[in-house]
């Protein structure tokens, strides 16, 4: 018996389908790119304004005074604009927080991985997701009013407002990002790897460490590099606990000010529009954004490499 034909009805039906289909898969397509243009335009525009506004600074300031003047002092008769004193400030505190950050966080996200059960997992995670939606200004004032009278106990000598106190408050308050992407990127490890690994003799630590780990090295590199950027990017704490005094030190036990505590300095101030020192901010800020460009550069050359290996 010769088969049946579809009608030409069935064909204009099933032609309208796979055009309403195609239709509805190209819309979603240009929203999803729209939305990635949109954050690419966005930090072009950043750049831009942060570029532009430098310029007009650099027209009154040289950029070897502004790279090498150990004297930050651009609100004063007399005038100093080197950057040195904040960046020293920004590195101190960021070195300090992820002495904290990094250990802390990675052996939180080596225990939820590999050794903690699924209910403790269940509990354990929210809290941390908690502690990272504290707003930054009550991290600050629990630098002042609790971590800074403590430190005092252990080194009398401490001054009211420092950069240790501030370092360690922006550790705590780092380690929910570096432990959650890190053991996200734990997680996604394939299993045969720890079955191999156990097959082999490996005790659980062991597979964690010499195995899960190395693998999971790309993501975990992320995590780093996101806590980074977070310590280096941080205001309220260094606002509040640190001091906002431009002083040249290397010393966490001095006060001293940050890029980001300063730009909040004078963006809350009566400077006038156009003028040199409010036009300091844009400099800091640039400064700012090319020191966490350079660490992103260098996380994903990390990433990179230690995917090529594993």
């Amino acid at each position: 018996m010769p088969k049946e034909l579809p009608s030409k009805k069935t064909h204009v039906g099933r032609l309208g389908y796979s055009y309403r289909r195609n239709l509805h898969e190209r819309f979603i397509e240009s929203i999803l790119f729209l939305s990635a243009l949109l954050s690419v335009v966005i930090m072009l525009a950043i750049v831009v304004m942060l570029v532009k506004e430098s310029v007009v600074f650099f027209q009154h300031v040289s950029i070897w005074e502004f790279l090498t003047d150990t004297q930050w002092t651009p609100l004063f008769d007399d005038a100093h604009y080197g950057i040195l004193p904040l960046v020293a400030g920004t590195v101190v505190s960021s070195v300090v927080a992820l002495l904290v950050a990094l250990p802390l966080g990675t052996i939180i996200a080596i225990y939820l991985s590999e050794f903690a059960p699924f209910a403790v997992r269940e509990v354990a995670k929210p809290f941390l997701e908690l502690l990272g939606g504290i707003p930054t200004v009550v991290y600050g004032y629990f630098a002042l009013l609790f971590v800074t009278p403590l430190l005092q106990i252990i080194f009398p000598e401490l001054p009211g407002f420092s950069l240790l106190s501030a370092g360690l408050v922006m550790g705590i308050m780092i380690i929910p990002y570096v432990s959650s992407m890190t053991e996200d990127a734990m997680r996604a490890v394939p299993m045969q790897l720890r079955e191999g690994s156990y097959a082999m003799g490996a005790t659980r630590f062991q597979t964690a460490i010499r195995v899960v780990t190395p693998a999971a090295f790309s993501g975990i590199a992320a995590a780093y590099i996101l806590g980074i950027s977070r310590a280096v990017g941080e205001t309220m704490v260094v606002a509040i606990a640190a001091g906002m005094q431009p002083n040249l030190t290397w010393n966490p036990m001095e006060p001293a000010a940050t890029i980001t505590a300063y730009i909040v300095q004078v963006s809350l101030g009566d400077l006038p529009h156009g003028s040199v020192g409010y036009q300091t901010i844009f400099a800091a800020g640039l400064t700012l954004l090319l020191i966490t460009l350079v660490f992103n550069i260098i996380g994903h050359l990390l990433r990179k490499r230690y995917r090529e290996i594993y």
